[in-house]
């Protein structure tokens, strides 16, 4: 699965200079349930007549817009007009008639083209308005094969987002998860990989041995997971572009929770010997290996911090399992979580202000953040059981995994994917194939 690759020539139109004094049309994405920005988005304009191995070009348009209207509704900060409302078309060439628009109720508006190009490639333009300060707000240019709209509607998507939160996008991204299928006593985990929207999904494994604890490399086309191969659990590096995969190494112990350092250097994870765990980080280049931790309880979940100098980690090392961060050298160890219930899998937020985990307290599983500190922790969802939070590139979203109960018979208990967004309010279901579990955010995408 080789990346797209997409040439972006360059800017088009002529932006305002005091974008900055229309206020209105920007959002203020820390708040607690945003209420959501009304966007009108038009089809990019395209001929029938022009025919591309994906459709023709007005479809390619058309096919565009529907992908960048479902990215910026599941973020839950922008709200679609409906198409039957609009007054009418815009000349995606020229600046729109803002009266109309604004009588919609629209206070941004995205136009655009889609047009084939002499040598197969299609050009993609799309243009962001200002409706109530009647400017361009952003407008870009991409060239792609036909085969790669959806990417392209992606990108869009992520431009659309960052020039009217100030935050980068987290359109142009793939999760990679466990799938799986089969009665719940004999489950068949396979490693899958797809889009963040559940597009482009494939199968990277063929479920013959089983898949745990993938996560994607911030550098590279690269997974990390524990595998057990031949009923020997070992942590193995999986190259998405060749679907190569080689062991990190013998280990004398069980080892897991892998995960990448945030240069991709290294792999930080968890090893088991004699009923006790402890964390271990091993030089890629060299495969050396250093021991962070060495302390009677079970030490497990490393996550490095964004810039790499710290990492959060759970123990049951002051007699129930909680939230630890130490330096990244295993010195200065302090306990961070001090609420009630046990915490676990700890994810350290890109932005480097929060830290994710799962708590389980009362019967009830919950995920939720704190400050790398321990202050300021927050629930933001809870259910019979959850678990595995994953954030977004941009620190804004976590996806996890939920899980429901089994019947007397050994019915229901599907597992299944869903995001939220920090405010709390925007949890959404994750459409997979099968059932999936354990997801991992991949950076955005070059």
């Amino acid at each position: 699965m080789k990346l797209i690759k997409i040439l972006l020539l360059s800017i088009i139109g002529i932006m305002s200079a005091n974008l900055s004094a229309h206020a209105v049309i920007e959002i203020d994405i820390t708040r607690g349930n945003v209420q959501p920005l009304p966007i009108a988005i038009m089809n990019l304009a395209g001929s029938a007549d022009e025919i591309t191995s994906s459709g023709s070009v007005m479809d390619i348009g058309a096919q565009i817009s529907r992908v960048i209207t479902a990215d910026l509704e599941r973020s839950g900060l922008f709200s679609a007009i409906d198409p039957r409302a609009f007054i009418n078309s815009a000349n995606a060439t020229a600046a729109p008639q803002f009266a109309n628009w604004r009588a919609v109720g629209a206070q941004a508006l995205v136009t655009g083209t889609a047009v084939l190009e002499e040598d197969g490639r299609v050009r993609v333009e799309f243009r962001l308005w200002d409706v109530l300060g009647t400017t361009q707000m952003t407008g870009l240019r991409y060239f792609t094969a036909p085969r790669n709209w959806r990417r392209i509607a992606h990108l869009i998507s992520d431009a659309i987002y960052k020039r009217l939160t100030g935050e980068d996008g987290y359109f142009d991204t793939r999760i990679v998860y466990i799938s799986e299928s089969g009665p719940y006593l004999e489950r068949i985990k396979r490693l899958a990989i797809m889009d963040q929207d559940g597009f482009n999904h494939k199968f990277l494994t063929d479920g013959s041995y089983m898949i745990l604890n993938p996560r994607f490399s911030p550098t590279s086309q690269e997974i990390t997971y524990l595998s057990f191969y031949n009923d020997t659990p070992r942590v193995y590096l999986f190259n998405i572009d060749t679907g190569k995969s080689e062991m990190l190494g013998e280990f004398d112990g069980m080892t897991f929770a892998p995960r990448f350092s945030p240069d991709g250097k290294k792999v930080i994870m968890s090893k088991a010997e004699r009923g006790n765990s402890d964390i271990f980080v091993m030089e890629l280049a060299t495969r050396r290996i250093e021991q962070l931790t060495n302390h009677s309880a079970i030490d497990t979940s490393p996550s490095f911090s964004p810039f790499g100098r710290y990492v959060a980690f759970n123990s049951d090392r002051g007699g129930t399992q909680q939230l630890y961060v130490m330096d990244s050298n295993g010195e200065n160890v302090n306990r961070i979580s001090f609420g009630n219930g046990r915490y676990a899998t700890p994810v350290w937020s890109p932005r480097g202000d929060l830290i994710a985990f799962t708590k389980q307290t009362g019967g009830k599983f919950y995920i939720g953040v704190m400050r790398p500190d321990g202050s300021g922790e927050r629930i933001l969802t809870e259910s019979y059981f959850e678990e595995g939070p994953t954030w977004s590139p941009n620190g804004r979203v976590l996806m996890y995994y939920r899980k429901y109960p089994y019947d007397n018979r050994g019915g229901g208990g599907e597992t299944q994917l869903w995001s939220i967004d920090l405010t709390g309010y925007n949890e959404r279901q994750v459409i997979t194939p099968l059932d999936g579990s354990d997801p991992a955010w991949s950076p955005l995408m070059d």
